[in-house]
């Protein structure tokens, strides 16, 4: 996987781009792991920031878009292919960074390391 279709959502998972998924809860492999903050459908360019709440204390976490498998909107969920630890373990969020080329970069390398599901 490039890191360019790493920041790209997968076909036929966000094909409306008129439904903001801001405020759906984000369900891992294994369980919720928070709600969507930020969202961005640009492609290449495409992530949810995830508030996590108090399940890793209030930490947000960036998921790239190809991590998203599927959208319900009428759940109101975003569903992705990553483990709760598999998130848990992904490099630190910050929020005066996490737009920059650098830290798109430290999370590439760690996203790619898992097989796409």
């Amino acid at each position: 996987m490039t890191t360019e279709s790493l920041w790209t959502y997968r076909p036929g998972v966000f094909d409306d781009e008129s439904v903001s998924v801001i405020g759906f809860d984000v369900e891992a492999t294994d369980g919720k792991i928070g709600f969507v903050d930020e969202e961005s459908n640009v492609d290449g360019d495409s992530y949810v920031v995830v508030d996590t709440g108090f399940w890793i204390f209030g930490k947000k976490v960036v998921l790239p878009g190809s991590t998203v498998t599927r959208i319900d909107p009428h759940e109101r969920k975003v569903y992705v292919d990553r483990t709760k630890d598999e998130i848990k373990q992904a490099p630190e969020f910050d929020e005066t960074t996490y737009r920059e080329r650098g830290y798109r970069d430290e999370l590439g390398v760690y996203y790619t390391t898992f097989p796409m599901v």
